[in-house]
């Protein structure tokens, strides 16, 4: 089962599939610019930016530990889903992009397939072999999560990554162009951030 988590970031522009099965999940502020957007299921976190509790909400108080993107990643998880999308993700305030940043992280640890829709990329963690395929002419950068990522090989990009270690504090990995209908990247030890740029011309 895939799940959809909304949040309170920037808006989505483009259309968000829902498909049969899929569970929606609108965390706190993100109701106000998706409720006509998408078909929602269920509501949840403290709703201190949304101004109100919706009806049949899951809610938690404002002062807790977690973050309502860490609350909406839980529920989906142990509402059993395999596979994540969230959107509302980036934009506005970058601790919280930071932060949107580490749930892509905490779900790889558990097994569960999670991307980060924006305006502007699609994000999500890897280790091991990372597969692009039919991407020609996309730019996909890589980053470490932590302190370094090894690469042993790569295939069919611009910049090769051939015992290649990726670390914290350098921007080495950032914007390689795949040039192929199949090209990968082999991460054999540690975990990397992959950023998906989408076409020219979407704004960001």
């Amino acid at each position: 089962m895939k799940g959809i988590i909304l949040l309170n970031g920037e808006p989505y522009l483009d259309k968000i599939e829902k498909g049969a099965g899929d569970l929606v999940l609108a965390a706190d502020g993100a109701l106000s610019w998706a409720k006509d957007k998408i078909s929602i299921d269920i509501t949840a976190g403290d709703f201190d930016s949304l101004g109100y509790v919706p009806e049949h909400s899951v809610v938690y108080p404002s002062e807790k530990n977690f973050t309502d993107g860490e609350i909406a990643l839980d529920l989906l998880i142990e509402r059993g889903c395999g596979e994540i999308e969230i959107y509302g993700g980036g934009g506005r305030r970058e601790d919280h992009f930071f932060g949107n940043l580490q749930l892509l992280y905490a779900a790889f640890l558990r097994g569960v397939k999670c991307v980060m829709k924006t305006a502007c990329s699609d994000i999500y963690c890897a280790a091991g072999k990372i597969v692009f395929e039919g991407k020609a002419g996309r730019t996909v950068s890589l980053a470490p999560v932590g302190l370094q990522a090894h690469i042993i090989e790569s295939e069919g990009l611009k910049y090769p990554l051939c015992d290649l270690t990726l670390t914290a504090g350098s921007c080495r990995g950032i914007s390689n162009i795949v040039q192929s209908d199949y090209a990968f990247a082999d991460c054999d030890k540690g975990t990397l951030f992959v950023f998906e740029i989408k076409s020219e011309g979407v704004p960001c």
